[in-house]
């Protein structure tokens, strides 16, 4: 556990025990200084295993993850009005969710674009059609038209979009998403899926959202090419996102502008295939980032706080990895309950964003404190770039 001065609540520590306890774990689980409940499994924890796999530890929004691109403008070629530039982002990017998902949903497109349908990479519209086919009660709500009406969309909760200045005033747009109502679909139908077995074959677990598929069987097969397909699809639902808020800055700035370094593009919601320890294994990564030595990873802050680009140390008992962000020191209902709209404006004072009581639940402080954190994991990454946001947009 990298959690020095980091609390740790006591549910948490019994979901972690209960899924170090698990027979295929290999080694141990690896805690992250985010770590907090979740369904199932914790979030910001790294679980690897060998034989099986645990779909509700990869939890619903599969390919969850971040994505950060540096540009050539500085503070002082931002528009005065950022929020023009926040209406114009908003504009370009649906976010939210009403009418409960149905048709009229303001966070989706109400007529997928051409620049969204025929973007799809190829195989992707091909693999989907299969996994429906083989499970028709999976495609029974959901199609690939229906799939594409959430491409390059926000949606609630931590998501977000913003613009933030690093420690040379340069602008950086980061935002934060996954793989939307599709993946939530995915990782539902085989989470049921693993518990149907469990109860089949009689296996009691301390947590039936433990549920695993064996490695070997149909469905397993079929779930892992499931987490593929949604991984390849949050991906590409952020690439669609940064292109739209790099369409809105530069119509909004009067000075032309490049990126001038690659983007990072991180998942910390997923399922990779990888070495440890001399065997390979399964890693769960649910709330967590893969930090290889060198390689760059991102960790935000709450709507207040800082935010980092990093490079992985490679610290192989960590299973080389590290937090996905700050992670949460309450539930949102808890936050709804204990902060005020003062609070919260007080909070994010100097940032554009929403200020209403629809979002006292993202507020900073219902956020664990990130140089915490940071300082928790310090042997896991070094920060390449310190960023502080000017403007979020939140569904």
């Amino acid at each position: 556990m990298w959690t020095a001065g980091v609390p740790v609540e006591s549910a948490a520590l019994t979901q972690l025990h209960n899924v170090a306890s698990l027979p295929f774990i290999h080694g141990h689980v690896a805690v992250m200084p985010d770590v907090h409940w979740g369904m199932g499994a914790t979030v910001g924890s790294v679980i690897p295993t060998k034989g099986a796999i645990v779909p509700a530890a990869v939890g619903v929004d599969i390919g969850c993850g971040m994505m950060a691109q540096r540009t050539t403008l500085k503070a002082s070629d931002l528009p005065e009005s950022l929020l023009a530039l926040r209406t114009e982002i908003e504009r370009r990017i649906p976010h939210g969710r009403t009418n409960n998902g149905r048709p009229g949903d303001r966070g989706a497109w109400g007529n997928v674009p051409d620049a969204v349908s025929t973007a799809l990479p190829q195989g992707m519209a091909e693999d989907l059609q299969k996994l429906f086919a083989k499970h028709p009660a999976l495609g029974k709500q959901w199609s690939l038209e229906r799939a594409l009406c959430h491409a390059g969309t926000l949606g609630t909760g931590n998501h977000f979009v913003e613009v933030c200045l690093d420690e040379e005033s340069r602008v950086w747009v980061m935002l934060h998403s996954g793989s939307r109502g599709i993946g939530n679909r995915i990782g539902t139908y085989f989470i049921e899926r693993a518990k149907e077995d469990m109860r089949r074959w009689f296996i009691n677990l301390p947590d039936e959202d433990l549920a695993y598929l064996p490695q070997g069987s149909e469905v397993f097969g079929d779930y892992v090419d499931a987490v593929k397909w949604a991984q390849r699809y949050a991906a590409f639902n952020r690439q669609l996102m940064m292109s739209a808020a790099l369409k809105a800055l530069s119509q909004q700035v009067a000075k032309p502008f490049s990126c001038d370094c690659e983007a990072v593009n991180c998942h910390h919601n997923y399922v990779s295939w990888e070495s440890h320890f001399g065997e390979n294994v399964i890693v769960t990564r649910k709330g967590a980032v893969r930090a290889r030595e060198g390689e760059l990873g991102i960790i935000p802050g709450s709507m207040g706080a800082r935010s980092f680009i990093v490079r992985g140390k490679g610290n192989a008992e960590s299973l080389c990895s590290c937090s996905h962000g700050a992670g949460r020191a309450m539930s949102r209902t808890v936050a709804k309950k204990r902060f005020t709209l003062e609070d919260h404006l007080a909070a994010t004072a100097g940032v554009e964003c929403r200020k209403d009581a629809g979002v006292l639940d993202e507020t900073p402080a219902a956020y664990k404190d990130i140089d915490a954190v940071m300082a928790a994991q310090a042997d896991l990454v070094s920060v390449e770039h310190t960023l502080k946001q000017v403007l979020c947009v939140k569904g």
